[in-house]
């Protein structure tokens, strides 16, 4: 659970904009999203294998 301590004269918006900022750096929308729709271990390894493969092209063409 997030806990944003107000200070002393912080107007409404300044907390709020602090606890938005602390709420995306703690990646719950991302895991929730995650944990919607279940992925088979063989797709995940074929996607990390093409991310790696597109990496790696990149990673070729800036060397020539």
């Amino acid at each position: 659970m997030l806990v944003i301590q107000i200070k002393e004269g912080e107007g409404i918006d300044r907390a709020l904009k602090r606890f938005k900022r602390k709420f995306d750096r703690t990646q719950t929308m991302r895991q929730l999203r995650k944990r919607q729709a279940f992925t088979k271990p063989s797709v995940s390894r074929r996607a990390e294998f093409i991310k790696a493969n597109y990496v790696q092209g990149l990673k070729m063409k800036e060397a020539e």
